[in-house]
């Protein structure tokens, strides 16, 4: 399975930008839950949600609740991002992941490379 993140970019603070993340590989189901982690360096890798094949988020981090959305397209085995009213603390590196439960639960299996999303004030 490879999982390819686009859309990174600098911004100013209040901006938008929607992150993608395309799955690819002939191990990779749509059945897998996804997920999006977020990580500055020096700091722990911060989960900030995920989704069901079906489209269930089932939490979402506190401190991206309400601005940012997580949906994903099945028939492009892609995943999306989209963050809204961004702030100078959601500059990070973001990661795409799959797990191969449907239901998210234990390890994520597969990672993605990254996508630098920095946010100036």
């Amino acid at each position: 399975v490879q999982l390819q993140a686009s859309g990174g970019g600098s911004v100013q603070a209040g901006d938008s930008l929607r992150l993608s993340c395309a799955a690819s590989g002939r191990s990779f189901r749509s059945y897998f839950f996804m997920g999006w982690f977020r990580q500055v360096p020096g700091k722990e890798r911060e989960l900030v949600g995920g989704i069901s094949w079906s489209g269930v988020v089932p939490a979402i981090a506190d401190s991206v609740k309400g601005r940012f959305i997580i949906s994903r397209d099945n028939a492009k085995s892609t995943v999306y991002l989209q963050m809204n009213s961004l702030k100078p603390e959601d500059t990070a590196v973001y990661y795409c992941a799959a797990n191969e439960s449907p239901t998210g639960g234990g390890v994520y299996d597969y990672w993605g490379q990254g996508t630098l999303v920095t946010v100036s004030s």
